[in-house]
């Protein structure tokens, strides 16, 4: 599966989220710090889903750029 992962800068870090995972967050001094924790979160976020019996959300989100 394929999450979209939203990567937003902040005031002294940077934190991410995952709109197809609510409450799937992370946060990370740098972009690679974030990048690798939010990856971890995800995996942490379903292991705890299957656990629970919950289901597995489909990736639904999608994400582009435009110019402007």
């Amino acid at each position: 599966m394929r999450y979209a992962v939203v990567i937003e800068k902040a005031n002294e870090n940077y934190s991410a989220y995952v709109p197809d995972l609510p409450g799937c967050v992370a946060t990370g001094d740098t972009p690679e710090d974030v990048d690798s924790n939010i990856r971890e979160a995800i995996r942490f976020h379903l292991d705890g889903l299957r656990e629970d019996g919950l289901p597995i959300p489909d990736p639904e989100a999608r994400c582009d750029y435009v110019d402007a």
